[in-house]
């Protein structure tokens, strides 16, 4: 068989399970699954046994693994291109196990289809069942492990494709041991029991029943889905590219929605890492020109002479090295958006120019005489205080108002902390995704660590986070505290954790605050500003005023 067939002890159940929290629902191929608590259904038992009678709780629940476990198989027989017909049973103890139900150890298997024979013997541990039993009515006098063995016999029968009939032999519920003793037959091998065994299990056109209203589900469900589809053109399903549960970010992508309507052009602010170019890609995608390019520009990378060439174009001959005619990313960017991130790291001459394309839907590339139509949707970023600049004279005021004809500002993450869990799962899923790994969980102590840091690099830092604790978690499904950056399991130096312990004057906790983020970026006053949201003089007039050296940048 080829190498790409199924085994069984390659089955993980969160790769088998279709899990949408956004629908409060989990799937097993067309199937919907439910988690059940084990005291919970040990109650359920209970009142059953007390309703009815044992033999008669005994036969339901016999029906009922019975139906579970035929419905599984055909699952199971869908979603995969099996090995063996030996391994597509095997699948069946490995559910169970995944699943918490029982801990199954094969002893022994014949599976020949040709010749009519299926028998096994098989050593279960930790069966719920007998657990639940011991734990509500003490020491048994029969076998108890009803469901499960009605699961294993209608799997093995949907499996071998005739009747075959699990018995309990021996149950750890009767003995007090840890062990039950299962065998499996088909109804001919078990002789005169046979007849016994199929009266148990008369009823199996629940299954049936159930495979019909299966049919019914797969058919409403392809037909959701072509609706869905006809929905997606319309745009309506794009808000799910987003992760977000909090209000605040729904305002702000009802916002892009209306704004991509049209051509204005939008300016994007918030600290830095909060995601702006992905607002802005929301924003292009949402729009009339979403099938046209979209071109990221930083602004801050590049030297004044590079940028203007990038943003315009250049003719050979304007400088040393232009050898060519070279189109610029505003030309690239025709039917499309450019999005000009840093915008206020522009120097005085580019913002200029930039202001020139804004009004005249021309450029000219550097060294040229004439100027060159652009058909382009400009989307501007910046983390700076544009007022400010403004006010100080460092930005263009009528630069300004032409970028601003919408604003959109992005919160950052400590003001919307109900992203933060659902942002670290898709991050984790995908840096798992990106590093050949199985799906990667948070643990409740590693959740309750992201839910308490301030997160200063907003979601930038939570990603980089996620992705190094998935890489340090090696082949582990879940993401533990020892994982995780000293600063958000808080044995490294964050600047909050300074203020925690004194009551200080609002005028002494900004001081604090601001030298510890000058001390996190080692004293770099341009990054320092950027990270504080706040213009590079306003920092220097702080710092004299705290009488801090310039020898400290």
């Amino acid at each position: 068989m080829s190498d790409t067939s199924m085994k069984a002890d390659d089955l993980h159940l969160l790769e088998v399970l279709d899990v949408r929290p956004d629908q409060g629902m989990i799937h097993l191929k067309d199937r919907r699954m439910l988690l059940w608590d084990a005291d919970a259904f040990g109650g359920l038992r209970r009142e059953l046994i007390d309703a009815v009678g044992v033999d008669r709780a005994r036969t339901i629940l016999h029906r009922f693994g019975f139906s579970n476990g035929y419905r599984d198989a055909r699952s199971m027989r869908d979603m995969f291109r099996w090995e063996s017909d030996e391994q597509w049973w095997l699948a069946c103890p490995a559910l169970q196990r995944n699943e918490g139900k029982v801990l199954t150890e094969p002893r022994r298997l014949v599976f020949d289809r040709d010749a009519g024979v299926f028998e096994m013997e098989v050593h279960w541990r930790h069966s719920y069942e007998a657990e639940q039993h011991r734990r509500l009515y003490g020491r048994a006098g029969e076998p108890v492990c009803w469901t499960v063995t009605g699961y294993a016999s209608g799997y093995s029968t949907a499996c071998f494709g005739e009747d075959v009939f699990v018995v309990e032999h021996e149950c750890c519920a009767v003995t007090g041991g840890d062990t039950c003793r299962v065998v499996g037959k088909t109804r001919r091998a078990w002789g005169d029991d046979g007849a016994r065994l199929a009266a148990m299990y008369e009823q199996r056109k629940l299954a049936e029943d159930l495979e019909r209203l299966e049919a019914q589900l797969r058919r409403r469900a392809r037909e959701l889905a072509r609706e869905r589809r006809a929905l997606d053109k319309l745009g309506s399903s794009r808000r799910s590219t987003v992760t977000t549960k909090s209000k605040a970010m729904e305002r702000v992508l009802d916002m892009a929605e209306t704004v991509a309507q049209v051509d204005a052009t939008v300016l994007i602010t918030g600290e830095s890492g909060v995601g702006k170019e992905r607002v802005a890609r929301y924003i292009h995608d949402a729009s009339p020109r979403a099938d046209g390019p979209f071109i990221p520009v930083n602004c801050g990378a590049l030297p004044e002479t590079l940028l203007e060439s990038e943003l315009f174009g250049h003719v050979k001959g304007a400088f040393t090295g232009a050898e060519a005619n070279k189109r610029g990313l505003f030309e690239a960017a025709a039917g499309g958006t450019i999005f000009l991130d840093e915008i206020g790291e522009t120097s005085p001459a580019t913002q200029v120019k930039l202001l020139r394309v804004l009004q005249d839907k021309h450029v000219r590339p550097v060294g040229a005489t004439d100027t060159l139509p652009v058909d382009v949707r400009v989307i501007a970023a910046t983390n700076r205080n544009l007022d400010e600049m403004v006010a100080e004279g460092t930005f263009r005021t009528d630069l300004y108002y032409r970028l601003k004809v919408v604003a959109v500002d992005i919160p950052p993450l400590r003001r919307r902390r109900e992203d933060i869990l659902p942002l670290a799962r898709e991050f984790a899923a995908a840096a798992g995704r990106a590093y050949g790994r199985g799906p990667c969980t948070l643990s409740p102590a590693a959740a309750e660590l992201l839910l308490a840091y301030p997160w200063p690099g907003n979601v930038r830092e939570l990603e980089n986070a996620i992705e190094s604790a998935v890489v340090l978690s090696g082949n582990a499904e879940r993401i533990e505290p020892d994982v995780l950056p000293a600063e958000i399991r808080g044995t490294g130096t964050s600047p909050l954790g300074l203020l925690a312990d004194e009551l200080l004057p609002l005028s002494e906790v900004e001081r604090r605050y601001v030298l510890s983020v000058l001390d996190r970026f080692e004293g770099n006053r341009t990054h320092t500003a950027k990270a504080l949201g706040i213009g590079s003089n306003t920092l220097w007039r702080k710092l004299k005023a705290w009488g801090v050296p310039p020898a400290r940048d």
